[in-house]
This record gives C-alpha cells, structure tokens and sequence, in this order.
C-alpha cells in the first residue's frame, strides 16, 4: 500500500465512520461536525484519486464535496439568523 492508498482510505474511514455514526443516532446530520467529517473524507479521497485515478469516484467525491459545502452553508446561516 502507497501513501496514497493509505490517504484514500482514512478517507473513507471518515466518510463510512461519519455516515455510521449517524444511522446509530451519535451525530446528526444538521451539525458541523457531521459536516466536516464528511469534508474531511472525500477531500482525503479525492487526494487519492489524483493518483489512482478513477473517473467514476471521482465525480462522486466532487459532489460528495459540494453537497457537504451546502450543509456548512446551511449550518452557518442557520447560525447567523439564531443571533438576531
């Protein structure tokens, strides 16, 4: 295993731990730190698949991390109308 294997798959640790602890009711999916976990992993995976390239992995973790950059947007306007 190279060092990118290795950064792919605490990649998806991240993203298969944060969607475990979810369905077990230990993080919810509306909180930050849900988010970043989510963040975190397919940004490490996606460092992989620069060298192991595969297109299909690719775009998913592309729109793993859009869609996880809308629920920090969410998170943190939901934030800023709580302080008026």
């Amino acid at each position: 295993m190279d060092i990118f294997q290795f950064i792919g798959f605490l990649g998806m640790i991240c993203v298969i731990g944060g969607y475990f602890l979810l369905q077990v009711g230990q993080v919810n999916s509306d909180t930050m730190g849900f988010q970043l976990i989510n963040l975190v992993g397919a940004v490490l995976l996606i460092i992989s698949l620069c060298v192991h390239f595969n297109l299909g992995s690719f775009l998913i973790e592309i729109f793993w991390i859009g869609i996880t950059i809308y629920g920090i947007y969410k998170i943190l306007r939901k934030g800023k109308n709580n302080e008026n």
